[in-house]
This record gives C-alpha cells, sequence and structure tokens, in this order.
C-alpha cells in the first residue's frame, strides 16, 4: 500500500508545469497579500536570535519577547528614516540654489548637446515643450497614481509589521504544523531543510545589511572626495536604493546629480558622478555580491535574473527584492528532495569544466 507509483517521465514534466502554473496564478492573484507575509518572514528570520536571547535568556514571556522584537525592529528602521528627513530637509533649504544651478546646468547641457550633435537648442526646447505639454495633460493620473502608491505603501508595511510579529508569536506552533503533514520518518530531513532555509536566509540577509553598508561607504567617500554636498545622505540612500535590483542605483545616481545642484551646476560634475556610482557599482558587483550574495544562496546568474524580472512582474519592487531568497528555499527543497534533484542542481551555481556521456555499448548476438 506504501509503494510509491513511478511514472513516465512526460507525465512527471506535465505535473511539474501544471503545479508551477498554479502557484503561478495564485501568486499573481494573491500578490496583495502574499507579498507582505513573505516580506514578514525573512525578517522573522533576521530576528529571531533577538526572539530567543528575549525568550531564552531573559525569560520573557512569548509575547513580550515577539513585541519587543518587533519595537527593535520598528525603532531601527525608523532611525534611518529620521536621519534621512533631516538630512533631506536641509537639502530643502537650498532649494533657490538648486533652482538656479539646475538652469545653468541645463543650458550648459543645451549649449553641450549643440556642440557635440549638431542639435540646435530651438530644437531641443521644441521637443521639451512637447514632453513637458504630455506630462502636464497626463499630471492628475500620475499625482493620483503616487498618492494611492504611497498609501499602499504604509498599508503593506503595518502589514509586515503585524506579520512579522504574529510569526514570532506562533512560530513552534507553525513548525509543529509541519510536523504534523509529514510522516514521522521524514522529520530527520523536515528539519534539515527548515534548518538549512533559516540559516541561507539569515546570512542572505546580513549578507545585504553589509553590502548596502559598504556601498554607503564607499559611494559617501566617492562623492566627498569630487566635493559632493550631502554625500552622507546621498551615499546613504545610494547604499539602500542598490537593494532594488538594476533600477536601484539609476534612481540613486538621478537623486545624487540633483543634489549636486547646491554646489555647482556644471557638467564636470555630473561625469565625475557617474565615474563615482560606476566605480562603486564594479566593486559591487565584481567583489561584494560573489563574497557576500552568491556565496549564501549558491543562485546562478541566469537563473537570478529570470526571478527577479518574473518577481518584479508579479510584485514589484518587493517582488524583485523577494526573487533571490525565495529561488533560495526551492533550491535546498529540491536539493534535499531526490526526484527533485535535478532541478535543484539547474539553479544552482556550479560549473563543470567538461562533461562526457556515459553510454553503454549492447553486445549483439550472431
Amino acid at each position: 500500500m506504501n509503494e510509491s507509483i513511478k511514472l513516465p517521465f512526460y507525465a512527471k514534466l506535465t505535473c511539474i508545469l501544471l503545479i508551477l502554473i498554479c502557484i503561478s496564478v495564485i501568486i499573481y492573484i494573491g500578490s496583495n497579500i502574499i507579498t507582505p507575509v513573505m516580506l514578514a518572514f525573512l525578517f522573522t528570520v533576521l530576528l529571531l536570535p533577538i526572539h530567543t536571547f528575549l525568550y531564552t535568556k531573559l525569560r520573557f514571556p512569548t509575547y513580550l519577547a515577539s513585541f519587543v522584537t518587533v519595537v527593535i525592529f520598528v525603532l531601527s528602521i525608523a532611525t534611518i528614516l529620521t536621519f534621512i528627513s533631516y538630512q533631506i530637509n536641509d537639502i530643502a533649504d537650498d532649494f533657490d540654489i538648486i533652482k538656479k544651478n539646475a538652469v545653468s546646468f541645463f543650458n550648459n547641457a543645451q549649449s553641450y548637446i549643440n556642440e557635440k550633435f549638431q542639435i540646435s537648442i530651438w530644437e531641443q526646447k521644441k521637443y521639451i515643450e512637447k514632453v513637458t505639454h504630455d506630462s502636464v495633460q497626463n499630471g492628475t493620473g500620475t499625482i493620483g497614481a503616487a498618492i494611492g502608491s504611497l498609501s499602499d505603501v504604509l498599508f503593506d508595511s503595518m502589514l509586515v509589521v503585524v506579520f512579522t510579529f504574529l510569526f514570532l508569536l506562533y512560530k513552534t506552533h507553525f513548525i509543529l504544523f509541519l510536523a504534523k503533514l509529514f510522516r514521522h520518518e521524514n522529520h530527520a530531513k523536515l528539519k534539515e531543510i527548515i534548518t538549512q532555509v533559516k540559516i541561507s536566509i539569515n546570512n542572505y540577509i546580513l549578507g545585504l545589511i553589509f553590502e548596502m553598508f559598504v556601498v554607503s561607504i564607499l559611494t559617501g567617500l566617492g562623492l566627498w572626495i569630487i566635493g559632493v554636498k550631502y554625500f552622507i545622505l546621498l551615499g546613504l540612500i545610494t547604499g539602500i536604493l542598490n537593494l532594488i535590483p538594476y533600477i536601484g542605483i539609476m534612481i540613486a545616481g538621478i537623486l545624487t546629480v540633483l543634489s549636486s545642484l547646491t554646489a555647482t551646476p556644471e557638467i564636470s560634475i555630473f561625469l565625475s558622478i557617474l565615474i563615482v556610482n560606476i566605480i562603486v557599482q564594479l566593486i559591487d558587483n565584481n567583489i561584494l555580491v560573489p563574497l557576500i550574495i552568491n556565496s549564501n544562496v549558491e543562485i546562478n546568474a541566469f537563473v537570478s535574473i529570470i526571478g527577479i524580472i518574473l518577481g518584479g512582474s508579479v510584485a514589484g519592487i518587493a517582488g524583485m527584492f523577494l526573487a533571490i531568497p525565495l529561488l533560495a528555499i526551492l533550491k535546498i527543497i529540491f536539493d534535499r528532495i531526490e526526484p527533485l534533484e535535478p532541478w535543484g542542481y539547474l539553479m544552482g551555481n556550479h560549473m563543470p569544466k567538461k562533461f562526457s556521456w556515459r553510454i553503454r555499448k549492447l553486445k549483439t548476438e550472431n
């Protein structure tokens, strides 16, 4: 009665594809609730050492240990946001200078384009007027969408905090639920998977935080060298936005260029900022990411890029952020379930030097 049913390859492949399609549809439809839950799960894994210390060492009750852990987490985020807000207020005080330098920068850029690309200033102004006219027509919808997006972010942030508290509070309850799903003979493998998932995600998030600080320090140092005002704030913003794959560093570069207008309208400052960002990204992509990130999740670049694109199409920026840890969880599960081992290998970053087919030659009878 307990014998497993052996299916042919095409049947297995069909079942796997159907499961993937069903999971994708469920995630797409329920992304509004699944995304905060998954973010809360990642933060819960990160906060588990604090919760364990409060619960086991200081003998806090479970609910109190969960509450204090979440309060520490919220206060840490609030401290960073408060620092950024104070720095932004200082930048706002220089708005008149930024406006004046922006006009000079714009005129210098027009002259440079006219000189290098032979596009007259009149043609440039006509194009800008057309873009401005289209932007004004769509302005109401854009502002409404921005306000809606802000409210969604605030609501999702509250959900993440609540879910994080509940995950910490019901941690043992969820583990017991998983244990009830599987037979006792599979509990050793289940424990191994849970432990490895916790270690992998914890190391990944800590690696991201360390990467964020290193990128912030390097960017701030580079901006200080070239004489950009508010280099500490801009370095911190660059480090935070660098957590968003692909688009984060571009947004940070635009903000840095705008903020640099508090000092000078020269185009040279733009080129200097571009060089700083390129150098920092080369260090990040060739040293920090392979050393800190890839060593913890062991996902190859091909699968990572596809996962990030799919995550962004389903859940936006949050989906892009969640893609790598979710792929890491899947790989851990695949590696420890025998029928799924080939898929785990496909996701990994192991690169064999060569492969030789081992084909047995059948003896033919005369």
